[in-house]
C-alpha cells in the first residue's frame, strides 16, 4: 500500500513538472517578441501550403508523361510529391530564420523561428525514412513515435515525458511494463524489422541470381535466414528496452499446448515443406499433376506450394497432402516428356506407308524434338481398323499437353489426306429375315 502511494506521488510530481514546463513554453510565447515570431511561423506555414497545392498538381502532371523512366524513379518522385509541404515548410523556415537572423543581430529575435525550422527538418527527415518500413501499420507506428521523440527532445520535454510515461506500468510480481517500454519496444522492433527486411531482401536477391544453388536449396536458405533475422529482430528488440526474456517461457509453454490440441496440421505442412525443399523432390518450375489438377509449380511457402495451371486458376496445395500422396512430377529428373496418340486406318491401307507418313507428320509439328524422334507401332487389328500407336517427345510440358496433341492429330489428318490413307468408322450389316430373296442387305453406319 505505501509502495503504492509512493508511485502514485512520484507519478503527480513528473506531471506536474511537465505541465510547469509546457507553462513556461507557453509564458514565452506571449511576449511580444515571441508573438510575432509565431505569426512568421503561421505565414510560414500558410504559404508552404500554398506552394504544396500549387506544385504538386503540376509535378503529378509532369510524372504522367515519363512513362520510360524506371518504377523506383517514380516511386521515388511520388514519396517526394506527397511530402512537398514538409520540404517547403523546412526550407521557407530556415530562410526566414537566417534572414531574421542577419536582420536583428539577436538571437532572442529568431529563436522561435529556428526552433519550428530545426523541428519541421526534423519531421522531413523522419517522413522520408519511415518510407523504408513496408508494413503500413508499423510504417505509421515508427513515423509518430520519430515524430513525437524529436519534438519532445527539442522543447526540452523528453526527460520529464520519459519519466511520466515510465510510471505509469502494470506490475505483476517481478514483471514490470510501463507505457514507455511498450512504446520504446514497438519502435525499436519496427526499425529492426525493416533492417531484417531489408537485409533478407538483398540476400535473396543475390541467391535468385546464384546459378550454383538449386531452386529448391534457394528457397530453403532463402526461407531460413528470414526466420533467424525476424526472430532475432523481435528477440533484440524486447531484449534493448530491458523485456526479460526467461518471461517467454510461460508463452512457449502455451503453444506447446495449442501444438498439442490445434495446430497439427500446421506444424505437418511446415515439416513437410522442408522436407520437400531438402529432398528436392519439387521445385518451383516444376510441372505435376495431383489428382486432377495439373500445372507448374510457381512458389513454394512453408505451408502450401501454388501451382498455376493452363487455364490461370492457382491452387494452393498444402505441403502434407505432397508428402503423403502421389504426385507426377513430369520435369523431376529432365524436362523431358512422352506423350502417346492412338489412331486406326482402314485395311487397304499399307501398314508401312501408315508408319512413316505418321512419324513425319508428327516430326514436322512444332515443340515434337528432333533428337528424340517419334515411332510409330500396330497394337491391334481392331474390328473396323489396324490400330497403331504414335508416341513423341516435348521438352516443354509448361506449354501444355491438349494443344501439341491437337497438332500432332491434325497433321496426322493433312498427311493421310494427301497420300489416300483413310480413317474408317465402326461399319454393322443389317439383314432382313423376312425380306424377299431379292432384297440385298443393307449397310448402316453405327
Amino acid at each position: 500500500m505505501e509502495e503504492t502511494l509512493l508511485e502514485t506521488i512520484a507519478m503527480q510530481d513528473e506531471l506536474a513538472r511537465i505541465w510547469g514546463q509546457l507553462v513556461l513554453f507557453l509564458e514565452g510565447l506571449l511576449r511580444p517578441r515571441a508573438l510575432w515570431q509565431v505569426g512568421v511561423v503561421a505565414g510560414v506555414a500558410v504559404l508552404a501550403w500554398l506552394l504544396r497545392r500549387w506544385a504538386a498538381d503540376r509535378m503529378t502532371a509532369w510524372m504522367r508523361g515519363q512513362t520510360g523512366r524506371p518504377k523506383w524513379q517514380l516511386r521515388a518522385l511520388v514519396i517526394l510529391r506527397n511530402r512537398l509541404g514538409l520540404v517547403f515548410f523546412a526550407a521557407l523556415s530556415w530562410s526566414a530564420y537566417l534572414a531574421m537572423l542577419n536582420l536583428f543581430r539577436f538571437p532572442s529575435w529568431s529563436y522561435y523561428v529556428g526552433l519550428a525550422a530545426t523541428i519541421g527538418t526534423a519531421w522531413m527527415i523522419v517522413s522520408f525514412v519511415a518510407r523504408l518500413v513496408r508494413n503500413p501499420f508499423l510504417r505509421k507506428i515508427v513515423a509518430w513515435g520519430l515524430w513525437a521523440y524529436v519534438t519532445l527532445f527539442y522543447l526540452g520535454l523528453l526527460e520529464a515525458t520519459e519519466a511520466a510515461l515510465d510510471s505509469l506500468a502494470l506490475e505483476f510480481g517481478d514483471f514490470r511494463l510501463s507505457l514507455l517500454g511498450l512504446l520504446t519496444a514497438l519502435v525499436v522492433i519496427g526499425v529492426l524489422f525493416t533492417g531484417a527486411r531489408f537485409v533478407s531482401g538483398t540476400t535473396t536477391a543475390r541467391l535468385s541470381r546464384n546459378e550454383d544453388l538449386s531452386p529448391s536449396m534457394k528457397v530453403l536458405v532463402s526461407k531460413i535466414i528470414q526466420i533467424v533475422l525476424y526472430a532475432g529482430a523481435f528477440f533484440l528488440g524486447l531484449k534493448a528496452v530491458g523485456f526479460d526474456l526467461t518471461g517467454l517461457a510461460v508463452l512457449s509453454g502455451a503453444i506447446g499446448v495449442g501444438l498439442g490440441f490445434g495446430l497439427q496440421k500446421v506444424v505437418s505442412n511446415l515439416v513437410s515443406g522442408v522436407i520437400i525443399l531438402l529432398d528436392k523432390s519439387i521445385k518451383p518450375g516444376d510441372v505435376i499433376s495431383l489428382g486432377e489438377t495439373f500445372g507448374w509449380v510457381t512458389a513454394l511457402t512453408s505451408r502450401y506450394v501454388s501451382i498455376t495451371t493452363r487455364d490461370g486458376k492457382e491452387y494452393l496445395i498444402p505441403n502434407e497432402d505432397l508428402i503423403t500422396g502421389q504426385v507426377v512430377n513430369w520435369s523431376h529428373s529432365n524436362s523431358y516428356v512422352r506423350l502417346d496418340i492412338y489412331f486406326g486406318t482402314a485395311y487397304a491401307d499399307d501398314p508401312h506407308l501408315v508408319r512413316r507418313v505418321a512419324i513425319e507428320a508428327a516430326m514436322g509439328t512444332k515443340r515434337v524434338l528432333d533428337h528424340k524422334p517419334p515411332v510409330c507401332h500396330i497394337v491391334g487389328f481392331g474390328d473396323s481398323s489396324v490400330d497403331y500407336i504414335l508416341r513423341f517427345w516435348i521438352s516443354d510440358p509448361t506449354g501444355g499437353l491438349t494443344n501439341i496433341r491437337g497438332n500432332v492429330y491434325l497433321a496426322l489428318w493433312d498427311a493421310f489426306q494427301e497420300h489416300g490413307i483413310s480413317i474408317p468408322f465402326p461399319q454393322r450389316e443389317v439383314r432382313h429375315l423376312n425380306a424377299p430373296p431379292s432384297a440385298s442387305a443393307v449397310e448402316l453406319p453405327d
